[in-house]
């Protein structure tokens, strides 16, 4: 069995004298442009929005800002976090929100599957779910200030991960009870390496309604959250 056929890894891939090979070379060219490409490219908001989110943005102005400016990522304007309170639904079980992130394609390619599975088990056990909430130039912090002005229990952010050199499209889900500003980053409890070569979007989805049920019972998440 070929090593490509068990990992992805760049593991055993031989050499031409001092240099690897020019296949080797030309895959790794290839993997790095991909990886350029899932930072550089944008989400189809269109598609996000047929899904029933809301779309709003940060305090970025466009990529190149993003890649420069994280601390901007993190934050909204006054006038959107006030359209937020007043749009959306306050005080839900279960706030889910999925931003860009360091990759677009991952938003592209996951977010329709593990959406759908994510809504159909919080219904069937009878979890309230607020307005679904897309973040154009988002990163993980966001999570702390929507929680907070709309008083969700349990946030779920769905985000692009930093693209690797084995593929552009993974996807994290980070996930607090009662996500707050005045938290650290401890507080936070993290689903991974989501895509079709990785956790797939269906089990992940199915292991968020799982930890998410010990959330709500057990009020804590991150590092106090014993799973």
């Amino acid at each position: 069995m070929e090593i490509g056929t068990i990992t992805p890894a760049r593991i055993h891939i031989g050499r031409s004298g001092p240099r690897v090979t020019t296949k080797e070379l030309l895959k790794f060219r290839q993997d790095h442009a991909i990886a350029m490409d899932a930072v550089w490219s944008h989400v189809d908001e269109e598609k996000v929005r047929e899904l029933g989110f809301k779309v709003i943005h940060t305090l970025i102005k466009d990529k190149e800002e993003y890649i420069r400016r994280p601390d901007l990522g993190r934050r909204f304007s006054k006038e959107t976090l006030e359209d937020i309170k007043n749009t959306c639904i306050s005080n839900p079980s279960v706030q889910i929100i999925a931003a860009d992130g360091l990759s677009s394609p991952a938003i592209d390619t996951n977010l329709k599957d593990i959406f759908g599975i994510l809504m159909d088990g919080f219904k069937h056990r009878g979890i309230s779910v607020g307005t679904p909430l897309f973040i154009r130039y988002g990163r993980v912090a966001t999570m702390d200030y929507i929680s907070e002005i709309l008083g969700a229990e349990v946030t779920i952010l769905l985000v692009g991960e930093r693209p690797g050199l084995a593929t552009g499209e993974s996807m994290s889900a980070y996930m607090a009870y009662r996500s707050s500003t005045e938290k650290p980053e401890s507080q936070r409890t993290v689903v991974s390496n989501i895509h079709n070569g990785g956790l797939y979007p269906v089990e992940a989805g199915a292991q968020i309604i799982h930890i998410t049920e010990i959330m709500l019972k057990e009020k804590k998440s991150g590092v106090d959250l014993k799973i």
